[in-house]
């Protein structure tokens, strides 16, 4: 990825908290992996472990679990609910505070039965308004994955040269109307909130906001942008299809869940070309998606698109 540059301004304040979380096409993945009683299975994205606890009442006390997150405060919540799973079956559980991009340094070769990511942001994350990726409430503007993360959002909008900014909603959020809403966001700097940065670029947006873009709140692009910026989400997601083969054993299932273009072209494109290259077998000619069912109680599951394939 290019380098950006940064204006001086001061840096922003953050927060942590926690929510209730619903895990998406939750019974389409657990199918898709076809856990083998007293398998390694990853969870690349453990968040509240709701994916993690269906997998590891399969495993018995001879299976391993692996669990990753950036958050610790998802960890946290995730070991609470682990705990009691399985009683005298217990399987062992393994929960790491890293990227899913650092799987090949925890995880040995060819070890793995089944890995399963679920991306983008938790409920858990996206509820806490002290954690700032939300515009719908007043917030900090953070948006961290892990709150040890380096690069915040208050940097993106306060310190990046406006070409740039405009770039990283561009590229990140497809957003066509990126300078205007660059050129709005450096004229109102400095910019303190999630709320207050959602106001400038709503009225920076008001007389375009016509036609399909009445849809979906003017801000949603840009937020979108500059959290995937943030927390560098398509590097990482690269990186987990790029180590997928690797880390998984032959007959080892692969299982991913995203929620915008961007990601699932990743994983479309690394399934199609493993495909090719004899690495995989595609289970998932056209993604999955929720059911209305699914949508109407979770509306989160909307956007979600699930691909799987198997390890040859």
């Amino acid at each position: 990825m290019e380098e950006f540059g940064w204006d001086k301004a001061p840096e922003g304040a953050h927060g942590g908290g926690e929510v209730g979380h619903v895990s998406v096409l939750l019974k389409e993945a657990i199918d898709f992996l076809a856990i083998r009683r007293g398998g390694t299975y990853i969870d690349a994205t453990l968040g509240l472990g709701g994916h993690s606890l269906e997998i590891a009442r399969r495993l018995g006390p001879q299976g391993h679990l692996i669990g990753f997150d950036k958050d610790t405060n998802a960890i946290e919540l995730a070991r609470q609910r682990l705990s009691g799973v399985g009683g005298d079956n217990r399987p062992k559980i393994t929960l790491l505070h890293s990227s899913y991009a650092e799987i090949p340094q925890h995880v040995p070769p060819a070890s793995a039965d089944g890995l399963l990511a679920d991306l983008g942001v938790s409920s858990l994350q996206f509820g806490d308004a002290a954690r700032g990726f939300s515009f719908q409430a007043e917030g900090p503007l953070d948006m961290r994955m892990d709150p040890q993360g380096e690069r915040t959002a208050d940097q993106v909008v306060n310190r990046m040269r406006e070409e740039d900014l405009a770039n990283v909603i561009y590229e990140f959020g497809e957003e066509r109307r990126s300078r205007r809403i660059a050129r709005a966001i450096v004229r109102a700097r400095p910019i303190r909130s999630t709320a207050h940065l959602a106001q400038v670029i709503s009225a920076a947006l008001r007389s375009m906001n016509t036609g399909a873009h009445q849809r979906i709140h003017p801000a949603t692009t840009t937020f979108q942008a500059i959290r995937i910026f943030v927390n560098r989400e398509l590097e990482d997601l690269q990186a987990l299809m790029d180590a997928a083969p690797d880390v998984l054993k032959k007959g080892g299932r692969l299982v991913v869940i995203s929620f915008h273009s961007l990601e699932d072209r990743i994983v479309k494109d690394a399934l199609r070309d493993g495909a090719k290259a004899g690495i995989y077998n595609v289970l998932t000619k056209k993604p999955l998606t929720a059911t209305q069912e699914e949508i109407d109680r979770n509306p989160r599951s909307r956007s979600a698109k699930m691909r799987a394939a198997e390890r040859k």
